[in-house]
């Protein structure tokens, strides 16, 4: 199949080492093909994409990539001063300035000596959080920011990883699913899934709740709201595992399919069960 004879459809065609993927004269060749014969061949596993006139294959196994602006979620690794190291699955730990946080009160101020004495308070070794990435340091490293009430620790959820290739870009990576889940879809390809919390939970009259934001302890989680999380969660594994892009009308309409067929948390992970569910997918969007 020959670029130039059909229009590409954004991303979905897989392609293995050695494989043609199009004609060198009509082509520019990218990063994960070489040249041989007049002919662009793939040198990694991949999806093809194509800018223009120019055609790369984008590793499916790869570290991520970051760009200002992206939502990550990642996991504390260490407390250094002023800073905490944050592992986001890139190629380096990323780096969280604790000028780069809201402070309890959500007064925007200079940070005091006092507050990089309670640094521990705020983030320590294991929590997790969402944020943002906001620049990139001379190694490359990069520097996140979490100054917005949708971003800060998670709490009351499970963290799921899969591919980075997998996470599209949205308008908005913060899904809510019928059933009260709550999706982070981060572009490192780390995912959050919890239970539902209201928008008006997360803002106070003063617009910070300094305990709930920072609060180390999980909420009670009913039994309901844990089957759906691990339902939810069963869902991004078999999607992962076939290599289907998550985006939120994929998320939306594979837990439909589960509803409607009234499958088990346990019955999704099921070879037939999971081959039904992709397939089901593929047929809605042919």
């Amino acid at each position: 199949m020959d670029l130039a004879e059909v229009e590409y459809d954004g991303g979905a065609r897989l392609t293995c080492p050695g494989d043609y993927i199009t004609s060198s004269q009509a082509f520019m060749r990218g990063h994960g093909t070489y040249v041989e014969n007049d002919q662009v061949i793939a040198s990694v596993a991949g999806t093809v994409e194509r800018v223009n006139k120019l055609v790369t294959v984008r590793a499916i196994r790869t570290r991520y990539s970051p760009e200002v602006g992206d939502l990550v979620v990642g996991r504390i690794t260490e407390v250094q001063p002023k800073r905490w190291k944050v592992d986001a699955n890139s190629r380096q730990d990323a780096v969280l300035m604790l000028s780069s946080v809201n402070l309890p009160g959500g007064v925007q101020r200079r940070k005091l000596e006092s507050d990089e004495l309670q640094m521990r308070t705020f983030f320590e070794e294991g929590d997790l959080l969402v944020a943002e990435v906001q620049a990139f340091f001379s190694d490359g490293a990069m520097s996140l920011h979490t100054r917005s009430l949708k971003y800060g620790k998670l709490r009351n959820g499970q963290l799921i990883a899969v591919p980075p290739i997998l996470v599209r870009r949205l308008k908005s990576h913060f899904i809510t699913l019928p059933c009260g889940v709550d999706l982070i879809l981060g572009l490192n390809g780390y995912i959050w899934v919890s239970k539902h919390v209201k928008d008006n939970d997360q803002e106070g009259e003063e617009g910070f709740d300094a305990e709930a934001v920072y609060s180390s302890q999980n909420d009670d989680i009913d039994e309901a709201t844990r089957s759906a999380i691990s339902s939810v969660t069963n869902i991004i594994r078999v999607l992962a595992a076939h290599f289907v892009p998550l985006t939120d009308a994929i998320l939306l309409e594979a837990y439909a399919w589960v509803m409607d067929q009234e499958i088990g948390t346990k019955d999704i992970l099921q070879e037939e069960t999971s081959d039904f569910l992709v397939a089901a997918l593929t047929s809605s969007r042919e």
